[in-house]
């Protein structure tokens, strides 16, 4: 009887151990902060990093957050150069058309970034540079509204690229994610002067429900685990720990 005994702890050993070497990958931007950044070591550190590598020790999984371009971030995930991207990425119904999402981890309004009082209506539009992340949901926003009303989108790889356009005067206002615009510039030294300005930006046909995490469409038991995750980090504070590091407000809303 001890040899079938020694044979079923053995397996049991290498399945645990094969549990615990399980890694996921995740992707996100290396250059949205306080979202995401990396630093001079190359580690990505931030507020989705963090989320992260929360919901990894949930689902008892490695976890290794990588950089990527936030324009070719879906086709690097649907070439499997990684499990999922977590981005700060908007569920919006024309990314569902390519990806799956998981629940929503955050949600947070877009704003304009402009010299202090900038009067921001209709009119002021005319004539004006706005940077844009290219790819992103401002960007399509600003080209269907903003275009309409005269101004000219710059877009740019990395979001921090317009602040420094903004800073300079080459271009009038960045239309980025509020907390992005605000953490990023307003509160640097660079952003002395500057504001948030005009109304939020949030209609759901164009900035959705909120950032989810993105998997392949072929990941549904990922998917259905990262959600799971995402309940029991919300559950015990983990969530509200890693919020508090990076925000002094509620980034979750409604």
């Amino acid at each position: 009887m001890k040899k079938p005994l020694l044979m079923l702890g053995a397996a049991s050993l290498i399945l645990s151990l094969t549990a615990q070497a399980e890694t996921l990958r995740f992707a996100t931007d290396a250059s949205y902060p306080p979202f995401s950044k990396q630093g001079a070591d190359g580690k990505m550190t931030g507020f989705d990093p963090d989320i992260a590598q929360a919901l990894c020790q949930a689902m008892k999984a490695t976890c290794e957050v990588v950089p990527q371009d936030f324009d070719g971030i879906i086709p690097a995930l649907q070439a499997k150069k990684f499990d999922a991207v977590i981005a700060s990425m908007n569920i919006t119904e024309e990314r569902k058309k390519a990806v799956d999402f998981s629940d929503k981890y955050y949600n947070m309004a877009s704003r304009l970034v402009a010299k202090s009082g900038t009067p921001v209506n209709d009119a002021w539009f005319k004539g004006k540079k706005i940077g844009v992340l290219r790819s992103s949901i401002q960007e399509k926003y600003a080209r269907e509204h903003f275009t309409k009303l005269g101004a000219k989108l710059v877009p740019y790889g990395k979001a921090p690229e317009s602040f420094l356009d903004l800073k300079a005067g080459r271009v009038d206002a960045a239309f980025v994610d509020a907390a992005v615009g605000d953490v990023d510039f307003i509160k640097t030294p660079n952003g002395k002067g500057f504001a948030l300005v005009g109304p939020d930006y949030n209609d759901p046909k164009y900035f959705g429900i909120g950032a989810g995490i993105a998997v392949r469409k072929a990941d549904k038991a990922l998917l259905a685990r990262l959600n799971t995750a995402l309940k029991q980090i919300r559950a015990d504070g983990s969530y509200d720990k890693i919020q508090k590091k990076y925000f002094s407000f509620d980034i979750y809303g409604k």
